[in-house]
């Protein structure tokens, strides 16, 4: 059978993307196809550079085009991304250049929701994003320290307004109010100015082009929270707990919180959820056990995975050197990287539905 770029494209109609439940040709991810002889080359363009199932895709492409043309010497397929962006008039005018923002939420302090969103944001800017991280917790600032920065941001002038330049460390654009007050001072505001410094990280930062830009937010449902939702429309919202009963309950107040505000939930991520013991690898359920993958089935949100406790977590926090950079091979670290590959994946299916939808809409019009 003669190679052709026609005969290509319908053996890859046979190969869906699992997260979007479409074959990759109606999701027009395939490109640059070259017929050299009998040796063939497909480029596949994922919707994140974080795909969870990357290598399943590669391979059962490479493994469908070999079965209709078996005579194929050698057949490469190559991944690149261009990540997916949650449409929106108002986003747009108020970030140009960010695709996605997504809240790290939850309901009670203490859960971790800090050192999470650091670590998904690290994860996700080695796995080839462009990634910024807004320090939203006014009252409590915690990303200067765990990015390990203590410079204070420049301002320039653009056009007719100033505009501050986000830092950087570790591949993240980064903005806080830690930044901007003196080391060990207390913001001492009412709830209208601690949601103005928020609309001012949107407005008044240049943060340029950016796959996603990631919201350490306070924990509970005041203020910043409505401030945020009822300014920028967010992709979504993480909720972040831990197993036991105490931080569900918050957490489902939470969840609850953003539905109201239509702020779509993109998943459930369990902290601390065990202890493995170094000297015997026991586990522990130190905090209960599965409690986020039943409030996660109870509230019909996905669950995204749960990260145990480890010291070295709390280590890379206090020394500004997060745990998926310091140690990228661990398990731990691992686990991380695995539950921003899903975060991605489900941003990705939220803007494919979000579309089908406005188009189901201008159609019926």
């Amino acid at each position: 059978m003669q190679i052709t770029k026609e005969g290509i494209l319908n053996a890859l109609k046979r190969v869906n993307n699992p997260d979007l439940h479409k074959d990759l040709v109606t999701l027009k991810m395939i490109d640059n196809i070259q017929i050299d002889g009998n040796k063939i080359s497909v480029e596949v363009i994922l919707t994140t550079p974080a795909c969870p199932l990357k290598d399943k895709i590669q391979e059962d492409c490479v493994n469908s085009i070999q079965q209709d043309f078996p005579e194929a010497a050698t057949v490469t397929v190559t991944m690149s991304s261009k990540v997916s962006s949650h449409i929106n008039e108002v986003k747009d005018a108020i970030l140009p250049g960010v695709k996605n923002t997504i809240a790290i939420a939850s309901g009670k302090g203490g859960v971790g929701k800090s050192t999470v969103a650091v670590n998904l944001a690290v994860a996700l800017a080695k796995e080839g994003a462009k990634v910024g991280l807004i320090d939203a917790d006014i009252y409590g600032p915690s990303i200067p320290l765990m990015m390990g920065i203590k410079e204070k941001p420049r301002v320039y002038q653009d056009k007719d307004t100033m505009k501050m330049l986000p830092l950087e460390n570790f591949g993240i654009k980064l903005m806080s109010i830690g930044f901007l007050i003196e080391d060990n001072a207390p913001v001492i505001w009412r709830g209208p100015m601690a949601s103005g410094a928020v609309k001012q990280f949107l407005s008044d930062v240049a943060w340029g082009e950016l796959d996603y830009l990631i919201f350490d937010m306070p924990p509970g449902t005041g203020d910043i929270q409505l401030t945020l939702a009822q300014t920028i429309p967010l992709t979504g919202a993480v909720i972040v707990t831990t197993p036991q009963e105490v931080s569900l309950i918050d957490a489902r107040k939470g969840l609850k919180m953003f539905h109201r505000v239509n702020v779509p939930v993109l998943g459930i991520i369990e902290n601390m959820s065990y202890f493995i013991a170094p000297d015997t690898g026991n586990k522990y359920d130190i905090f209960g056990y599965g409690g986020g993958e039943k409030l996660a089935e109870e509230l019909e949100a996905p669950f995204l995975g749960g990260i145990p406790i480890d010291p070295r977590i709390r280590i890379g926090g206090d020394k500004g050197i997060p745990i998926v950079y310091d140690t990228p091979d661990s398990v731990h670290s691992e686990i991380i990287y695995s539950i921003a590959r899903n975060l991605a994946a489900q941003v990705s299916i939220r803007n494919m539905n979000a579309s089908e939808t406005k188009i189901e809409i201008v159609m019926e019009n």
